[in-house]
């Protein structure tokens, strides 16, 4: 059953001013709301009181979308229902297939729109980037955290500076009405050299005093001056894997920046959360705990085109069994084959396989794991476990030797709470570093640094 989506209270419509009149617009907002309407019918308001979330948006899809007249929401970056709902639309009318998703074909006939409108306009340019007709930003945040949230959003073209728009919108909830939970929006846009040139006024947009959290849609890169400035100021600085383009080499930019101290999250880190959980469970009586020493092959099958799920879920057994990486080989054809070699504490060798499965409906996150298999050569050892996320997985398993050596069968059920928004939404509860995170990162890290030298 969908999910119905909350009403939204506009506080003001995205509003074009200068940049330095950000902070007394957004003021000027609150003063003219008050606390609640002249007939006491409007619910107080809470401003934003939690913390600050700044989200670079490299990708154009909110912008062409709107700028085509197929999109009224705020361009917040965050591919939510009603951006999906205009893809559709795009799709639909182009026909192209429903996916909801901004594939390539999409943003080819979306750039080619956008490229005709502008050759044919006679105004300024000026791009309304929402209105007031039911805006959705970030829902999954703005429901329960009053935040302040700034976009940047880089755009091509010629370099005219960085436009600022102002906003203010609260999520109505039927179950507690009394208080409507507002979220402010600031969005700049620009070429990435004008938003890189106002980085040093970003600072000053934050709410003092508050967590501060920078989600960097794009490739985390160590030499980029925006992304330090603003990663040198925020508590959490978050990405999400499942997006990297060079998933190995952009895995081992991330552990440059942990090695240089940035306070890293990676959201699809969280995904793995349920495999890890049923991994540890599956060992948690004292016999099977006494077996984890017998572990010496691990399969790990994932949605082929991004193996960083599979990486960072090896990463992590690695770095709780102490197996230290000493070879990786590479095998490329219908499925993408990596063959990771291990040495123990006692000097035994342990082998993995992660296996890149061709499927046939990749989703929304790309390289999602499959199915994954622990077992020993020792055939006496109570060690063997599998662990999938749909019977096809299990059955790949077991075709391979999996039912006579796994003791024991878990599966993964498929949660909702995978999606971006939703698990965004968890990781601004926390900030700092994540230890466990980091560990597996730099098993992950060594791990590829062996790519092809052995």
């Amino acid at each position: 059953m969908t999910s119905q989506a909350p009403t939204i209270f506009s506080l003001q419509a995205p509003k074009d001013i200068s940049l330095t009149e950000i902070e007394a617009e957004l003021n000027q907002i609150w003063q003219s709301y008050g606390i609640a309407g002249d007939d006491g019918a409007l619910p107080a308001a809470t401003r934003a009181t939690t913390f600050t979330l700044v989200v670079y948006e490299p990708e154009e899809t909110q912008y062409l979308l709107a700028t085509l007249g197929f999109y009224n929401g705020p361009i917040d970056g965050i591919l939510g229902p009603q951006t999906q709902a205009a893809l559709r639309e795009v799709q639909r009318k182009f026909e192209l297939p429903e996916t909801g998703n901004a594939n390539p074909e999409t943003l080819a006939v979306l750039r080619e729109q956008f490229a005709k409108g502008q050759r044919g306009s006679a105004g300024d340019g000026a791009v309304s980037y929402a209105d007031t007709a039911s805006p959705r930003i970030a829902d999954e945040i703005a429901i329960r955290n009053p935040c302040r949230i700034i976009a940047l959003f880089p755009i091509a073209g010629e370099d005219e500076g960085v436009k600022a728009q102002v906003s203010a919108y609260c999520p109505i909830q039927k179950q507690s009405s009394s208080t409507l939970i507002c979220c402010e929006y600031i969005t700049l846009s620009g070429t990435a050299s004008a938003l890189e040139r106002i980085g040093g006024m970003i600072p000053a947009l934050l709410i003092g005093g508050l967590p501060k959290f920078l989600w960097w849609k794009a490739t985390p890169d160590p030499n980029n001056s925006l992304f330090k400035k603003l990663a040198a100021i925020c508590n959490n600085v978050i990405v999400d894997s499942c997006n990297f383009n060079e998933p190995e080499s952009d895995l081992l930019s991330l552990q440059e920046l942990v090695e240089t101290g940035v306070p890293l999250a990676d959201l699809n880190w969280r995904r793995l959360s349920a495999w890890q959980e049923l991994t540890a469970q599956a060992y948690d009586s004292p016999n099977r705990c006494a077996a984890l020493k017998e572990i010496d092959r691990v399969n790990i099958d994932y949605e082929k085109g991004n193996p960083t799920q599979a990486l960072l879920f090896l990463g992590w057994l690695a770095s709780r069994l102490q197996w230290m990486p000493v070879s990786y080989q590479k095998e490329s054809g219908d499925y993408e084959i990596g063959k990771i070699r291990f040495v123990t504490n006692d000097q035994k060798q342990v082998e993995a396989e992660l296996a890149g499965v061709p499927v046939a409906d990749v989703g929304e996150v790309v390289g999602d794991l499959i199915a994954l298999r622990l077992s020993s050569t020792n055939p006496k050892a109570d060690c063997g476990t599998v662990i999938c996320s749909e019977t096809g997985g299990c059955m790949r398993m077991e075709t391979h030797g999996g039912a006579q050596s796994a003791g024991l069968f878990q599966q993964v059920s498929s949660l909702s709470e995978q999606k971006a928004e939703a698990l965004l939404s968890q990781q601004v509860q926390r900030w700092g570093h994540e230890s466990l995170f980091e560990d597996s990162l730099g098993v992950t890290a060594k791990v590829l640094n062996l790519a092809g030298k052995n």
